[in-house]
């Protein structure tokens, strides 16, 4: 097995990196800053890299967000724009043999940066596999870590709660100086957890097999079969991941029923301490079952039903656990319509997703269009606009037609800033029934919603006098620059911004 870790991959070099946001909206919002250290494999730097992104003039910040960086309007004028941001982000990751990673990095941000590449016509997804490159994450590490190797750092308690969120890491074991929900200085705190984690190297470096697809494939497939079916062998285990909280001990006992079917790449795992599992009928199985689905070399960790893991787990659980295992196999009927219905889902097809939400289900583009996309990475401004006449997607030429508008708004042909205006106003809807969905169905926030919410955190959140003035100033930029109208009003592109 060809590991991360073998003597041939120590030219790899890590690029640790941490974004800040205008939301949380992965197809609509942008980044606003994009901060990495890039090390060796023993940690130690080798260079860094601060990239400031000046706000697009179609988004509207969070207010959320706004209190949370602490980022002026002001601050937000200035930067790169996001084409020539988010190119000089895509040429890091990309740099052969490198592996990136952050905390939380596969949870939030990797995704993030695969809609900014999709939306900038960059390739979304070389920098997983392409000369040499790779993924992981710090944060299931360190779920593994507080599971069974406490004493490596000290865990820090939020309300008699344990809280393994980085601010709360970063006070707690000094980790590096700084505010926190800025790019810098949350890659500066990562790093130095890592070097924390990586004083224990055989742990370590047994981890990073679990972001290698090959070994964490044979992991699981040297697993002996907790019982076989007419559908093939079933596997028992642990799914460990954050996102099961401390209360489940970061983790959940799981039954592998095979691949997905028009998602191969998706292992699935059927969730085996759930008491509605036993009521499941074929109307109910989307409402009584639980899938966790896993593509090879990301998370979930899966760890095996060894008696150092399971002990984890509560007599409760355990004991639900062996009443379904045993109703699985006593229905053979219900299990195998369990199994069929979940390896056939596809998820809802969603009409008219507009093609900045739309990376997964356009999927890739011709290859004809691909190669145009490189020219018109690099191209000067005049042969841009001739090469999206020769694109043959609808959806890469609106694309394009908007990367133009946002960054290069000047002397543009009357077509493109007509699309543009139309797009403005589907930004600014007189209604929310009219507002853009994102590929979960989620609606972008919208100025009045945004409005909305400055006032509901004037009055329900404990914010200080920066955080009401960053409010203030808010308010009146989206007043200003997105003002509300009826159906039928023209806006002009970049008129106030």
């Amino acid at each position: 097995v060809h590991n991360l870790w073998n003597p041939q991959a120590m030219k790899k070099t890590y690029l640790f990196y941490d974004i800040e946001t205008t939301g949380l909206n992965k197809a609509f919002d942008q980044v606003l800053q994009f901060a990495a250290i890039r090390t060796d494999r023993q940690l130690n730097e080798i260079d860094r890299y601060t990239i400031k992104v000046q706000l697009r003039p179609d988004v509207i910040p969070s207010p959320g967000a706004i209190i949370t960086n602490r980022m002026s309007i002001e601050d937000l004028t200035t930067g790169l724009s996001e084409f020539e941001a988010t190119r000089e982000i895509h040429q890091l990751m990309n740099q052969p043999d490198t592996i990136s990673l952050g905390y939380n990095t596969l949870g939030f941000d990797d995704e993030f940066l695969r809609f900014s590449f999709h939306r900038n016509l960059l390739p979304a997804y070389t920098h997983q596999y392409r000369h040499g490159c790779g993924r992981m994450d710090l944060l299931p590490m360190t779920v593994i870590f507080w599971l069974y190797r406490q004493a490596v750092i000290t865990w820090p308690q939020i309300n008699g709660r344990p809280s393994l969120k980085l601010e709360h890491l970063r006070e707690a074991n000094q980790l590096t100086a700084g505010p926190s929900h800025d790019a810098a200085a949350d890659v500066r705190a990562t790093i130095e957890l890592a070097r924390r984690l990586f004083a224990d190297k055989q742990r370590w470096d047994y981890l990073l097999g679990y972001f290698e697809k090959g070994t964490d494939a044979h992991r699981i497939n040297e697993i002996p079969p907790s019982f076989e079916s007419a559908l093939g062998e079933h596997r028992k285990g642990l799914m460990v991941g954050s996102e099961y909280g401390p209360r489940q001990m970061y983790q959940v006992p799981v039954l592998s029923i095979g691949n997905s079917i028009p998602y191969p790449n998706q292992t699935l795992w059927l969730r085996l301490d759930l008491p509605a599992l036993r009521e499941t009928k074929a109307a109910s199985i989307d409402e009584s079952t639980w899938i966790v689905r896993k593509r090879y070399g990301e998370p979930g960790i899966f760890l095996p039903p060894h008696r150092r893991y399971w002990k984890y787990l509560s007599d409760e659980r355990k004991a639900l656990v062996a009443e379904n295992l045993q109703w699985l196999q006593s229905n053979p009927t219900t299990f195998q319509d369990i199994v069929s219905y979940h390896r056939n889902y596809t998820y809802p097809f969603i009409p008219n997703l507009d093609p900045e939400a739309a990376l997964y289900q356009i999927g890739f583009f011709p290859r004809s269009d691909e190669k145009l996309f490189n020219q018109f990475q690099t191209a000067p401004l005049e042969e841009k606009k001739k090469i999206i006449n020769r694109l043959s997607s609808k959806d890469a030429q609106t694309l394009a037609i908007r990367l133009l508008c946002r960054n290069y708004p000047h002397n543009l042909p009357e077509n493109m800033t007509v699309e543009f205006d139309a797009y403005m106003r589907r930004v600014n809807p007189p209604d929310k029934e009219k507002t853009l969905v994102d590929y979960k169905g989620e609606r972008r926030l919208t100025p009045s919603v945004a409005l909305a919410e400055i006032n509901d955190l004037r009055d329900t959140a404990h914010l200080d006098k920066n955080q009401i003035e960053l409010l203030s100033d808010l308010e009146i930029f989206i007043k200003r620059n997105f003002p509300q109208r009826k159906a039928g009003r023209q806006l002009t592109i970049g008129k106030n911004f």
